[in-house]
């Protein structure tokens, strides 16, 4: 792309885990030159096992890294520094701890009345602030754990969805922050916090209850609003998700399977009638459907403009046809543990800019990679620099 939007906009994230460094890749991702600020050890997810292994490659590609020790004096004045020079701050770290350094919005707004200073917190200020949040906690605190698991079994969702999603909204706020400055010529705070992304995410069940007066019932013990709707066991135990949402999907799921009696029955007539036959319904079809492979009623179901779904696994994904032929997938070099070098595929963030996918301008950047470049642009000069790095300000 020979364009970005962001192009020219400097950031300086002093973030971590996920919700920090996902608002700042959207912000790279658009064009921004974004510098990640690492303690002296880097980034604690460089070296996480598990679970949490692809947390770094995945939410810090088209950025730089710095490494700075902001206990030390002379660090802390290299991020001030840093960070007076920049548009967009950004940080997550618990409530109080930028101010030590005098890193906060207010103390930075003092020179640079300019710049957008993005906190991601847990929570937004109130009587929860205190308190140590994680992508889990909110989940449970706030009801999607309780939707998502079966009755009097909460579970979390199979991925960092508040994380992600809080700083997605994060980097949306800081968008806004960008064109009212554009107006004014004055910058703000913005914040985004993980359980008010919660909520945002389980509003849907709250105004349920509010208009209905009956609580939401967790998603796999809810009443359906279609009876066509699930995912099916079939033929040599495949399953597959099929539905049909409408009368006439309804009609036509019907046709593609040869189930004429059933499209005839009066009693399956309307949607309302089908959700209240629902269980003895979806036990027939149940029956029918395990004459079919998953992948005939996949044929069946693409040529008939019908919803349908395999049940795919995550690394499935990596061969997905329509992400290779749309560019849906950008190769990125590792930097860190035992597969350090080798390429491997990462998602794009979900939208196009004039047709085109904003990929991979620059890898997940290696343990303080950029900080000479950094410090020289700040203009400190190469002895200087050789200094802070013998101290052990910077690395």
């Amino acid at each position: 792309m020979k364009h970005l939007p962001l192009q020219g906009l400097k950031v300086v994230e002093f973030t971590h885990m996920v919700m920090g460094p996902t608002c700042g890749m959207v912000l790279a991702d658009l064009g921004a030159e974004v510098i990640k600020v690492e303690p002296i050890e880097g980034d604690r997810t460089r070296t996480l096992l598990g679970a949490g292994i692809g947390f770094f490659p995945m939410f810090n590609r088209n950025k730089k890294s710095i490494r700075i020790e902001l206990h030390q004096r002379e660090g802390a004045a290299a991020a001030r520094r840093l960070a007076a020079s920049a548009d967009v701050v950004a940080e997550n770290f618990k409530p109080g701890t930028m101010v030590k350094y005098g890193l906060d919005y207010a103390s930075l707004a003092k020179d640079n009345e300019r710049v957008i200073y993005a906190s991601l917190k847990g929570f937004l200020p109130g009587p929860y602030d205190h308190r140590t949040a994680l992508d889990e906690v909110v989940q449970m605190m706030g009801g999607l754990a309780y939707m998502t698991g079966r009755p009097g079994d909460p579970l979390r969702a199979g991925s960092s969805v508040n994380d992600i999603m809080g700083g997605m909204f994060g980097a949306i706020a800081i968008l806004g922050a960008l064109i009212e400055r554009g107006i004014t010529g004055r910058g703000m705070e913005v914040q985004s916090a993980l359980y008010e992304n919660n909520i945002f995410l389980v509003g849907q069940h709250m105004l349920q209850y509010a208009i209905t007066g009956t609580p939401a019932a967790p998603m796999p013990a809810r009443i359906s609003p279609w009876a066509i709707y699930d995912v099916f066991t079939v033929k040599d135990g495949e399953q597959i998700f099929l539905a049909a949402v409408s009368d006439a999907q309804w009609t036509t799921f019907c046709d593609v399977l040869g189930f004429d009696e059933l499209k005839a029955d009066p009693a399956l007539a309307g949607n309302n009638d089908r959700v209240r036959a629902r269980p003895t319904l979806l036990a027939e079809l149940g029956r029918r459907l395990q004459a079919f492979s998953a992948a005939e009623l996949a044929q069946r179901f693409e040529a008939a403009g019908l919803p349908f779904a395999p049940i795919m696994k995550p690394e499935q994904l990596l061969d997905d046809p329509h992400l290779a032929a749309t560019g849906g997938l950008s190769e990125i070099t590792l930097t860190d543990g035992e597969r350090a070098g080798q390429a491997v595929k990462a998602p794009l963030f979900p939208f196009t800019l004039d047709g085109e996918r904003p990929g991979t301008r620059l890898n997940p950047p290696k343990r303080g990679e950029h900080t000479r470049e950094v410090l020289g642009e700040l203009g400190y000069t190469a002895t200087e620099i050789e200094r802070l790095i013998d101290i052990g300000a910077v690395a």
